[in-house]
């Protein structure tokens, strides 16, 4: 076809184009159509191979989200956000239900500020169980001097660990060698100052 000049093209009706195709050729589609005819092509090519054209691909690393997940904003803490370690400790302590155990752990760990500097250097706790605080004194006469002191050292352990958890404190004096074998003991047998026969 020979080539028009732009004279020819002005007398020209806006019905003709530039890409008219002798006759028995397909008519080219150009501009915005052509565009949209490659998209709907992509699309139904996508469609084909099974994926779904339109929505966002997925991103290495993250599972993606089902229909009936919950939608979580990341703008508001929610319980996925890292946690103090007081707090999760805290929660953890009252859902085993060891607050006593903790209470009195802790005035036992800070016996010498609980007792005073006097006592704390003569005598130590030993164990807590079911209200009763077993301490050990380093002699029978600071075991003595801590049984009369023994409310005094309730009142204090009240205000530091709370009412009613420490009942009674029971106060042993130094150990000294048994020379017992076994559960049962009969009249006579050999004591530190027998002379063995």
């Amino acid at each position: 076809m020979p080539a028009e000049s732009s004279a020819d093209r002005a007398g020209k009706p806006a019905a003709a184009s530039e890409s008219t195709i002798a006759a028995g050729e397909p008519t080219a589609v150009t501009g915005p159509d052509a565009v949209r005819s490659a998209l709907n092509r992509a699309k139904a090519s996508a469609r084909s191979r099974g994926l779904n054209p339109g929505t966002p691909a997925p991103v290495p690393g993250r599972r993606r989200r089902r229909p009936g997940d919950q939608i979580r904003s990341g703008a508001r803490p929610d319980a996925r956000d890292p946690q103090l370690l007081a707090s999760t400790l805290g929660r953890l302590v009252a859902e085993r239900g060891w607050q006593t155990d903790v209470a009195v752990g802790g005035a036992i760990g800070r016996w010498d500020t609980v007792v005073g500097p006097d006592i704390s250097g003569h005598c130590r706790p030993v164990s807590f169980d079911d209200g009763i605080l077993v301490v050990q004194a380093e002699s029978t006469a600071w075991a003595t001097q801590v049984r009369l002191l023994a409310p005094t050292l309730l009142r204090r352990l009240a205000e530091e660990v709370g009412e009613g958890t420490v009942n009674k404190v029971v106060v042993h004096g130094p150990t000294v060698p048994s020379w017992r074998r076994g559960p049962r003991l009969a009249p006579g047998s050999q004591g530190p100052r027998d002379t063995y026969g």
